[in-house]
Formats: structure tokens, C-alpha cells, sequence
């Protein structure tokens, strides 16, 4: 692959660039910084501008007091981080579990013969039906649904229920993540495995399942970004998570907040998810473009 010099780099080893090519970077540099300052110049007004509007407004010394009392927050903060660790569990938890039924949904779905049809038909009937379900109806079903049967040797847990909810329910957005990676495989993958006397398996394992997994890689891990902030929704079962904890020290005084406060404990945690989420997408895209991935 070629690589383009800069003027420094090339009088290293005795290159000597035009005058038109040390015109034109140091006119890419003269843009580079006049774009970064017109984007931060905006920025602070922006920021001026809205800091302004709302701090000038009627009601805004009552909102400070409920929503941003600093004697609350550093009350709510540590009762919020330790009921955080409850939804880092149940991410981890629930997140493999979520991967591992949506992969064996997606293969279901795109298995092959007449003879593999009643399992096709449950599986776009299971990803139809709790694709359309709302979270917070399954949460609320599972929940108080199945105590509400008193089965002999089944948990009524409010935590393994509302995980249980939270599988069921992402499991279906994952699996089709997993069938468009695996349709996306070109046919002739799958024809050359098969000419090389894999059989329909071996050539789904070790063929066709690795490229899909690694183009799916992105909207995979924007779906775990999304059950991370999920699984606050186990606190209507009465489970103690973060929003549960601030939600408690709320309906004390009724102020709220704690429940910013556990927001922004949620958003923490998010924005590291969403950034690799992006690097990992770019990087891909960087792999593409030069031909290094399939």
C-alpha cells in the first residue's frame, strides 16, 4: 500500500518536495485549525446560549432544588453506585445468554430443507412475537405472570425474572442481527466449503458463522449498549438496582434528584460502550476499504 509523505518526512531521505506540494499541506493545516476553531467558538455559544435560556428562566430556582441539589446527589451517590453493581451483573449475565439464543434463533431461521420448516416457523414466530413486545409488558409478565402460577420448582426472584424478561426479549433483537451477518455471506463461501467436502455444518461453523459474527460486530454491541440501560427496568419487579436505590431516597423528601443522579451513573457507563462501539465500526470500515476483511 502506498503511502503518501509529508514534506518532513521526505527530507529525511533527501526528497525535497515542490513548492507546490508544501503550498498545499500548509494549506490543509491553515484549514485543519480554522475548522477546529469555528467548531469550538460554536460550541461555546451554544453552550452560552442554552446556559442562558435556562438559568434566566421563572421556574428555574425551584427545578435546581429538585432536580439538582448537590446534598442530595452526594446523599443518592453512594446508595446508587452500589446498586449499579446488581445491573452490572445482570449485563454480563444476561448479555451472554442473549448471544448465545440469538445466534442459535439466527441459525435456526436460516437452516435449509422442508424438513427444517417447524423449526424455522418458531423461530420467526418467537423473534415476530417479542419483537413487537414491549420490555416493560415482558418485565411486567414474567414478573408478576409466573409467581402468579405458583409452579413447583420455579424461582420467583424478582431478579432472575426480570433477566429472564430481558433475554427474551433482546434474544430476538440479536437473532436478527445474526441472520442478516449470516445472509449476508455470499452463497459461493458456502458452495466452496462444500467443494472441499466440508458438510452443511462444518461449513456453517467454520465458514459462514466467522465472517457473519465479524461483520455483525457493531450492531452487536449497540444492542449490549442498549440492555446495559435495560436492565434498570428489573426495578419494577422491586429488585434494588440503581434506579431502584434512587428511586427510595426520592420518595422520601420527593426530591429528585437522585434519579439524575443515577442517570448520569448510567450515561458514565454508557458513552465508554458507544465510543469503542464506534472504534471498532471505524476500524472495520478502514479494513474494508484496504481489502483486509472478507
Amino acid at each position: 500500500m502506498l503511502k503518501t509523505r509529508t514534506a518532513g518526512e521526505a527530507a529525511d531521505d533527501g526528497y525535497v518536495p515542490s513548492a507546490r506540494r508544501i503550498e498545499r499541506e500548509r494549506f490543509r493545516r491553515a484549514r485543519a485549525r480554522r475548522a477546529t476553531a469555528v467548531a469550538a467558538l460554536s460550541t461555546l455559544v451554544t453552550g452560552a446560549v442554552l446556559f442562558l435560556v435556562i438559568t434566566r428562566s421563572p421556574g428555574w430556582p425551584r427545578t435546581r432544588e429538585t432536580f439538582f441539589s448537590m446534598e442530595y446527589a452526594r446523599l443518592a451517590l453512594p446508595k446508587v453506585l452500589d446498586g449499579l453493581l446488581l445491573n452490572l451483573r445482570l449485563l454480563v449475565v444476561c448479555g451472554a445468554a442473549v448471544l448465545v439464543l440469538g445466534l442459535l434463533l439466527a441459525v435456526a431461521r436460516t437452516l435449509r430443507g422442508p424438513v427444517f420448516f417447524p423449526l424455522r416457523a418458531l423461530a420467526a414466530a418467537y423473534t415476530d412475537f417479542f419483537r413487537g413486545l414491549p420490555l416493560i409488558i415482558c418485565l411486567l409478565m414474567v414478573v408478576f405472570g409466573v409467581p402468579a402460577l405458583r409452579l413447583q420448582g420455579v424461582t420467583t426472584d424478582p431478579v432472575l425474572l426480570g433477566g429472564s424478561a430481558l433475554v427474551l426479549t433482546y434474544s430476538a433483537y440479536v437473532a436478527e442481527v445474526f441472520r442478516a451477518g449470516i445472509e449476508s455471506v455470499h452463497p459461493s463461501q458456502r458452495a466452496a466449503a462444500r467443494s472441499l467436502g466440508l458438510s452443511g455444518g462444518q461449513a456453517l461453523r467454520f465458514v459462514v458463522l466467522p465472517q457473519a459474527v465479524r461483520r455483525v460486530v457493531p450492531p452487536l454491541l449497540n444492542d449490549l449498549v442498549s440492555l446495559q440501560k435495560d436492565t434498570g427496568l428489573v426495578s419494577i419487579a422491586g429488585a434494588v438496582d440503581a434506579v431502584y436505590a434512587a428511586q427510595i431516597i426520592a420518595g422520601k423528601d420527593f426530591n429528585f434528584t437522585p434519579y439524575v443522579v443515577a442517570g448520569l451513573v448510567f450515561v458514565a457507563l454508557t458513552i465508554p460502550m458507544t465510543r469503542c462501539t464506534d472504534w471498532i465500526t471505524a476500524r472495520m470500515d478502514r479494513g474494508r476499504a484496504q481489502g483486509g476483511l472478507v
